[in-house]
């Protein structure tokens, strides 16, 4: 028995029916894509700064994901999406002009 079927049937056998498409539902989806997207534009800020072989990807990931849950703050999500892109950017003409994957001021 999957868990989907254990599911269903625990429902049944309880009279109650849970609906994904239920207002309450969407909107706990549609608050945490925006907060996705809030948080890929964030990281995405902080990664053209310091660790962007990290937080490039994750604003990336986070952002792709905020959009196909059909955030509220799509411009945001794309500014994250925009960002985490630059990140890498930014690391590969590091890695170009040092040939080295990390950070160096002056001299």
């Amino acid at each position: 028995m999957t868990l989907t079927a254990f599911a269903r049937r625990t429902h049944a056998d309880t009279g109650t029916r849970e609906d994904d498409t239920s207002p309450a539902s969407r909107g706990r989806s549609t608050r945490d894509a925006d907060g996705l997207a809030v948080a890929s534009f964030v990281l995405g800020l902080v990664g053209l700064l310091v660790m962007n072989i990290l937080l490039g990807p994750v604003a990336i990931v986070m952002a792709v994901i905020a959009l196909a849950r059909s955030t509220a703050r799509r411009g945001r999500a794309l500014l994250g999406l925009a960002l985490g892109v630059a990140d890498l950017v930014v690391l590969a003409f590091l890695v170009a002009g040092n040939g080295t994957v990390s950070w160096g001021f002056g001299g």
